[in-house]
């Protein structure tokens, strides 16, 4: 017989009555039933519910056992008595009687519990991160985790992607990010930094003459942490394919994410056929370049229905030609405690407040708006919007450029209220015709909105000719119920116009040689027009997963102050360790 086990506790049925068995695991509940104790296995692979009376010669020592102690079970597979059966359970039909037990490993007081799922506070959680992975649901996130990175792996390899590995320590590279520095020992003064992402790598590996590359790649970003964004290291699937054009791109990576979200989505429906959304719609339709399309409202530009309008603040503000007025339409909430509501909430959030208007039976509007504007106009919103009695609008004015994000927070908002927003289903989209260049009011200057390596729409022609704030790139981001979970584009493979686009940017010939000489050297020696993207593991397993926090789907994750602390990182380190690197510590006053 093995030492430890002759099966696990996820594998005995009826099939094995009879048979004396050994199992090994942790005591993950033990109950007294009036002397016979029952205390459940648990290993990775499930539970077996294990009998111990006493009559047993193990009786003795079970006494002692106390929750998560690492045990060892010999005894006899028996059917548990009718009516006591487990169903939801792979061995609810059988049990154990033990007959001997040897403790493996005894456990300290718990400062968590595995047994159950409640709530503990992060830092005791991430503290004792190896046993909040013992617990029932975080251990099935982390194992879908790797199923879904296998079917990713299997997917792309059916569509002709071969996996390369590219290098970890690498050269600092503006990717819109901090980068993660690592001292040279052996080139005093000089640094490596850890890539943000492969994007020079796999865009060389194309210069290269491979043609489909794709990798599960570890990135590292030095910024600020955030619930879906996790501090320090993510991972992503990235993929480059050569001689394409958009298309091509859409054509292979849609099937793998469509095909994995089928495989892991437990029955919820999932978009088949994605939409594609330019960014401009997207903003002035949802308010969002990552728009969540369960929710059903679609804003609109409501501006002529007030300008001229009794309504002063507004017709005032549309004097001004790039000011508008978009109206969120909101089904069924037309009454007076739902707008107070939706009021209170728009101050909340640091603005004035938010307008609105409310349709009583009859047609007839209601509110401060309505009785400013008039019924004639009232109607023509109403008509417009394809509201109803008992439905409500709700009105943001100014600069859309700066409200279209409160904006898209209050359509939000209103679906979640009440009650519109469909939370079972997967909606994917293609977000496409992205901005190349932004103004940077920080730094009073043009600069790269997104990819600065992308394709600028027309070429070398539209950055010669055309103002740099209208150029669009060809650049698109894939979104998933209100989160991006990949982003992409055609590449900028012709020498010339990469100069010219970070001439634009700010950036000189001497800057970019300087900066992305590998790439700019391997432009001059035949580049084939390429393109791909990259899509977050962490954001595509947290929505499989049905959480909303990104440490719920990794294994050892750092906490909001990026500080791991399980292993104490970040950590002080010896003076002989700076001394070689020829590193010293210039820390702020405290």
């Amino acid at each position: 017989m093995h030492r430890y086990r002759t099966h696990t506790c996820g594998s005995l049925t009826e099939a094995q009555v009879g048979e004396t068995v050994r199992l090994s695991g942790w005591c993950h509940r033990i109950r007294d039933h009036g002397g016979v104790l029952f205390i459940d296995l648990r290993d990775h692979y499930g539970l077996t519910q294990v009998v111990v009376d006493p009559d047993s010669p193990a009786f003795a020592a079970a006494e002692k056992v106390r929750a998560e102690w690492v045990v060892r079970f010999d005894g006899k597979v028996r059917p548990r008595p009718e009516g006591t059966e487990n169903l939801d359970l792979a061995t609810g039909k059988i049990e154990i009687y033990a007959t001997e037990l040897e403790v493996l490993g005894p456990a300290a007081e718990l400062p968590l519990p595995v047994f159950g799922e409640q709530d503990y506070p992060e830092d005791i959680r991430l503290r004792y991160r190896f046993l909040d992975l013992r617990r029932e649901r975080i251990h099935n996130n982390i194992m879908t985790r790797g199923r879904i990175i296998d079917s990713l792996r299997q997917r792309m390899k059916g569509q002709g992607f071969f996996e390369f590995q590219t290098p970890i320590l690498t050269a600092s590279s503006p990717e819109g990010a901090r980068d993660f520095l690592v001292p040279s020992r052996i080139h005093p003064g000089k640094f490596y930094a850890l890539p943000q992402a492969p994007q020079q790598y796999k865009q060389l590996i194309m210069m290269s003459g491979f043609d489909r590359y794709f990798q599960i790649a570890p990135c590292f970003r030095d910024e600020d942490p955030r619930a879906d964004r996790l501090p320090g290291e993510f991972y992503q699937l990235d993929l480059e394919m050569s001689f394409v054009e958009q298309e091509d791109v859409f054509a292979a990576v849609q099937p793998v994410i469509t095909g994995v979200f089928e495989e892991f989505a437990n029955g919820k429906p999932v978009t088949k056929d994605w939409p594609r959304i330019p960014y401009a719609e997207a903003l002035r339709k949802y308010g969002s370049d990552k728009p969540d399309l369960r929710n059903p409202l679609i804003m609109q530009n409501v501006s002529e229905h007030f300008r001229g309008s009794g309504f002063k603040v507004f017709a005032r503000m549309l004097e001004d030609p790039k000011n508008e007025v978009w109206a969120i339409p909101g089904p069924t909430g037309g009454s007076r405690a739902f707008c107070d509501r939706m009021n209170s909430w728009a101050q909340g959030e640091g603005q004035p407040g938010l307008g609105y208007i409310m349709w009583r039976e009859g047609g007839e509007g209601a509110g401060p708006l309505a009785n400013n504007i008039g019924p004639e106009r009232t109607e023509a919103i109403r008509e417009a919007l394809g509201l109803k009695a008992g439905d409500a609008a709700f009105f943001v004015a100014g600069d859309p450029s700066k409200f279209y994000k409160f904006a898209g927070l209050a359509r939000t908002r209103v679906g979640e209220e009440l009650k519109l927003v469909d939370h079972d289903r997967y909606e994917l989209a293609w977000i496409v015709d992205f901005p190349f260049y932004e103004w940077s009011e920080e730094e009073k200057k043009i600069d790269f909105s997104h990819n600065p390596f992308s394709m600028p729409q027309g070429g070398l022609d539209a950055l010669n000719g055309q103002d740099p704030l209208t150029i669009k790139a060809f650049q698109y981001d894939i979104a998933c119920n209100g989160y991006e979970i990949a982003s992409g584009g055609i590449r900028n493979h012709r020498p010339e116009a990469m100069v010219k686009a970070f001439e634009l940017a700010g950036y000189d010939e001497a800057t970019v040689v300087e900066r992305f000489g590998g790439m700019y050297r391997a432009f001059q020696y035949g580049a084939p027009p390429h393109g791909g993207m990259a899509a977050g593991i962490d954001r595509i397993v947290m929505l499989l997963c049905g959480v909303t926090n990104l440490r719920e789907i990794s294994l050892f994750p750092m906490n909001q102050q990026a500080l791991d602390l399980l292993m104490g990182a970040p950590s002080d380190v010896a003076p002989k360790q700076l001394r070689e690197l020829h590193v010293r510590l210039n820390l702020p006053q405290k």
